[in-house]
Formats: C-alpha cells, structure tokens, sequence
C-alpha cells in the first residue's frame, strides 16, 4: 500500500482524492407522499374556488388544502436539504457560509404575497 508496486511514473504523480460515493438523490420514497400531499391540497383549495360560488364550506375546506398544500412544500424543502440541495443564490448546506440578506427578504416577500393572495382569496368566499 506504499507505492511501490505502482510503475515509477505513477508514484511521482500527485494524487487526488476523489469521492467514491455516488451524489445523493432523491429517492421514490421520498418524493412520494410529498407529490401526493401537494396534488391532493392543491385539488382540496382550487375545487372550492372554482367551484362554490356561494361559499357554504368551501373557505373551509380551501383553508384546509392551502394548508396541506404548505406542508407538502415545506416537506419538500426538508428532504432537499437532506440530500444536499439548497435554493438559488443561498449557500450550500455544508458551507459555513451565512447567506445574502437580501436573497433572503426576497424569498420571504415572494413567499408571503404569495400566501397573503391566498387567504385573501378564500376570505372572499365569505
């Protein structure tokens, strides 16, 4: 384990350490239950809106989907970063790196206009 059964030409070279680990993915099992969870809140909050125009339970039922719908995101989220990915324009997880303030108000204002139409929308079936 020395070197000095390898020929003379590869015992002057450097050597670089390479990974022989296959780069992590996603598996079925987890990428499963959150497509699941995410078409079934979609389906609970689109059909009520689309649907119900005299309301009744459809504001509950939607508020219901809206929620399934952001766990199943934030589910996905998890396992992303599980496996090793992060968002765009934010540092890897494994970095010691803080991220940009700035990527982070904006994720934070898309998210929340977002969710702030949302409600609106289901307030409205009231």
């Amino acid at each position: 384990m020395d070197g000095s059964d390898a020929p003379p030409e590869a015992r002057d070279a450097d050597v670089e350490a390479q990974d022989l680990r296959p780069p992590r993915k996603f598996r079925v099992w987890q990428l499963a239950p959150i497509v699941v969870l995410s078409a079934l809140g979609s389906l609970m909050f689109a059909f009520p809106l689309a649907f119900e125009p005299d309301g009744g339970t459809g504001a509950v039922v939607s508020m219901l989907g809206l929620l399934i719908c952001g766990c199943a995101a934030g589910w996905a989220v998890v396992a992303a970063r599980r496996v090793g990915l992060s968002w765009p324009g934010l540092p890897a997880p494994e970095s010691d790196e803080r991220p940009d303030w700035r990527i982070v108000a904006l994720y934070a204002v898309v998210v929340g206009t977002v969710v702030a139409l949302a409600i609106w929308r289901v307030a409205r079936l009231r």
